[in-house]
């Protein structure tokens, strides 16, 4: 099913423990390494990086694919992807076989084929989006770059 409101990425987060990371990057500009560095310390997910480059990042392991990951840990809650659009249908692919529940698709991973994939394989799909910025939506950290911070609500701000 394609995750389009808040409340369903919500539930999403809320019953997921484990992420697989295809495309994290130990380099600290890269936006993946950033989401995977702040998805970890937050300490509500277990990160798992996914990149046959690299060996590991902060002392994470990685793997080099999700058919590995899945042989050693079991399948994943979440396969977040940070691939290019046309690399998005493969990592669908790998993530339906390696049994992961949902498969989300971060900023600009936009992919007709690939979330088709996913939605008629059963997973939870989720489209353009940030799972850090929705992680921190939620739980209200999302400050970055002045942002307001606090919980969703329907309550309207006070005025000042």
């Amino acid at each position: 099913m394609i995750l389009e409101t808040a409340s369903q990425r919500r539930a999403l987060l809320e019953r997921s423990r484990t992420v697989a990371m295809v495309g994290a990057s130990a380099n600290p500009t890269r936006p993946s390494y950033f989401v995977f560095s702040y998805l970890r310390t937050r300490g509500m997910l277990e990160v798992t990086p996914i990149n046959p480059s690299i060996a590991e990042i902060d002392g994470v392991r990685a793997f080099p694919t999700l058919a590995a990951y899945a042989a050693e840990r079991g399948a994943p809650d979440i396969v977040d992807v940070f691939r290019k659009p046309e690399s998005a249908s493969e990592a669908a692919r790998e993530a339906i076989a390696a049994g992961a529940k949902a498969i989300w698709f971060q900023y600009g991973v936009v992919n007709d084929e690939a979330i088709r994939l996913a939605d008629e394989a059963g997973l939870d799909v989720v489209v353009d989006r940030c799972i850090k910025v929705e992680s921190a939506r939620f739980d209200g950290g999302l400050h970055l770059g002045g942002m307001n911070t606090g919980l969703l609500t329907a309550r309207r701000a006070s005025s000042r």
